[in-house]
């Protein structure tokens, strides 16, 4: 390892050669300026770089006839070179990046990276950013490295001995910063609802972005949670600094955080410096599907630009304009998805920030580019809720993603949707927000379940619901003896308009997919200050206090809609209904002989009565 002399950048730099430049916050820019303070006695550079931090002189007009840019993502100044025709973009995961390098169309000559002085045994630090720099280093012809005392010295894989460095530059710089990402009141919203498809004991990855920063935010109230992740930012730290992650669940590699690079403030690289908990490890290791699977209920949570009705994600593109990279979401989505009890989650705001466009479309616009293919996407989460639509068929992912698209544009996709025959005809979507209660988890004495309403792409569960029940149980829950559930009667009780009726299920998890245990329902009288109230509970959870607490909540919705007092007629056989309205507070005049019992119920008295015989708590509740 000799010091540069900053004259012999031209003897270094032979004409043709690829320079490849460290990214992340370990851009090496001391070195990049010494070498541009040359640039006129360079020739045919080719820059290559993966996402950095910082000012990208490089890309500057004058220096067009000296050099170009190749780059793995796109910042919003490399996007504008691009758009120009000054630099080029090169579509790859991260995973693939490093290969690329070793023996792909990409070669690298020469290698300019940051790392941390030297121990006593010879070994710099390649620090904050080990993700494709090491395969890098360990091709390029030449390697000339920026040495800075405040450069955090990490574990993992991330020694590099001063042999393999040929020229060195010192200077004591701060490693640049990442801008905190603006989360308002959407991104929170994305935030709960994402939350609830995260278990206690989950292994976590996080892309770039301000929706998936939410959701980080988040899981505070989790616990021992591990991560695995390309990037380990400011959100992440403050899951292991509140005792939210301690990577104590972990079957594989238990007790590490796991990432290939460090983004974010100086607290966080002050946080890494030195961790023994944290290891980092090349791109092409750390991104490995395969290697990720290997981490049970392992959960991907990445942003999108936009995603079809069919689930096809556009992740780097806006028509034919790049934006951005892939990444790591590729990597992680397929890792998830073969992980055992793994989540791919994709999170996205319902509007672009302008407010012009919806970012669920029927169609994508030509020239997008697909990210991720309809068959790897799981769960797709916006602040109007969870679509989870894997294994699901075209119309049902259809009728779920509409579901959580902006209210204004849910017409609109819905006729895209007829267009190209993917809904039924008589398939439409209530008019009116959601109202009353949007979402939570509920613990009962047989297991966790999911509060929210019915909507109209719950039409299979509610035939599985109803097909699932014994003939005493359609008897006296529907009156008569229903022989059959067919698909338009289904949606017809499963599409409530909200803004009069409310319905409200209650949703198990198995092998994947939601199954219905219970629901709730009241609708609404023509004088509007009553409603007629009625539940089915399936008989695997009754005796659970599932009916009592749909009455509670139906009662909540109630009254913020003005609506006094609840009515409903039950069998004289269907004792435990019975028994339920009398504990609540209703009243009948009919005896137990009659044909059928008349119940009258207060909505003021439900609410006073209700926590006496509610047993249950609420997990991650999304606001009302």
């Amino acid at each position: 390892m000799k010091p540069l002399d900053e004259r012999d950048w031209p003897k270094l730099l032979r004409p043709g050669s690829r320079v490849f430049i460290g990214g992340g916050a370990s851009v090496p820019h001391a070195l990049v300026g010494s070498m541009l303070a040359h640039a006129e006695r360079l020739k045919d550079l080719e820059i290559v770089h993966i996402h950095g931090l910082g000012e990208t002189p490089w890309i500057e007009p004058r220096y067009e006839s000296v050099l170009r840019t190749n780059s793995f993502f796109l910042t919003p100044a490399l996007r504008d070179a691009v758009e120009r025709g000054q630099a080029d973009y090169t579509p790859c995961p991260m995973s693939e990046v490093p290969e690329l390098f070793r023996s792909g169309p990409v070669p690298v000559d020469v290698a300019l990276i940051q790392v941390s002085p030297p121990d006593e045994s010879g070994n710099c630090s390649l620090g904050v950013s080990v993700d494709v720099v090491r395969a890098a280093v360990a091709v390029a012809r030449l390697v000339i490295a920026q040495v800075n005392p405040l450069m955090p010295r990490t574990g993992g894989d991330s020694l590099l001995s001063t042999k393999r460095i040929d020229f060195f530059l010192e200077r004591k710089t701060a490693l640049p910063e990442a801008e905190n990402p603006v989360i308002d009141e959407r991104h929170e919203r994305i935030g709960r609802y994402a939350a609830q498809l995260i278990d206690d004991g989950a292994t976590i990855q996080v892309g770039l972005g301000n929706s998936p920063e939410a959701v980080v935010r988040a899981l505070r109230k989790h616990r021992h949670l591990g991560i695995h992740s390309g990037m380990f930012n400011d959100a992440l730290m403050e899951l292991v600094r509140c005792g939210a992650v301690d990577n104590s669940r972990k079957n594989y590699k238990p007790g590490k955080i796991i990432a290939s690079h460090v983004l974010g403030s100086r607290k966080l690289y002050r946080f890494v410096d030195g961790n023994p908990d944290l290891e980092l490890h090349p791109s092409d290791w750390v991104n490995d599907p395969v290697r990720i699977a290997r981490n049970h209920r392992m959960v991907a949570i990445n942003g999108a630009r936009e995603i079809d009705l069919t689930g096809q994600v556009v992740r780097d593109s806006s028509g034919h304009h790049f934006y951005g990279g892939i990444g790591a979401m590729q990597d992680f989505i397929r890792g998830a998805g073969r992980s055992k009890d793994g989540r791919p989650v994709i999170v996205l705001t319902s509007m672009s920030d302008d407010g012009l466009r919806s970012r669920i479309v029927a169609g994508l616009e030509p020239g997008s580019g697909v990210c991720t293919g309809r068959g790897d996407v799981h769960h797709v989460v916006t602040e109007f809720g969870i679509a989870s639509i894997y294994g699901r068929s075209i119309r049902e992912r259809v009728a779920r993603l509409v579901e959580i698209a902006h209210p204004d544009h849910r017409e609109a996709l819905l006729e895209g949707a007829r267009n190209r025959g993917w809904l039924p005809k008589f398939f439409t979507m209530p008019g009116g927000a959601r109202g009353g209660v949007e979402s939570s988890l509920v613990d009962f004495s047989c297991g966790r379940f999911q509060l929210r309403p019915l909507h109209p792409s719950d039409m299979r569960a509610l035939q599985e619901f109803f097909y699932s029940h014994d003939e005493e149980t359609v008897r006296l829950r529907y009156g008569h003896q229903l022989e059959r559930m067919s698909g338009e009667s289904a949606y017809k009780l499963a599409a409530v308009d909200p803004a009069k009726d409310c319905a409200l299920g209650l949703f198990v998890e198995e092998s994947g997919r939601q199954v219905l245990r219970a629901i709730g329902r009241f609708y609404l009288d023509p004088g509007g200050t009553t409603a007629e109230v009625a539940f089915v509970v399936h008989q695997s959870t009754r005796r659970s206090g599932m009916a009592g607490f749909l009455l509670g909540e139906l009662a909540k919705v109630a009254k913020g809609r003005g609506i006094t007092a609840f009515w409903a007629s039950v069998l004289p056989e269907n004792h435990a209904m019975a028994g339920l309205f009398t504990r609540a507070g209703g009243t009948t005049g009919d005896t137990a002989f009659a044909e059928e019992r008349h119940f009258e119920l207060p909505v003021a008295g439900i609410l006073r009565r209700h926590p006496a015989f509610l047993r249950h708590k609420k997990i991650h509740p999304v606001e009302r």
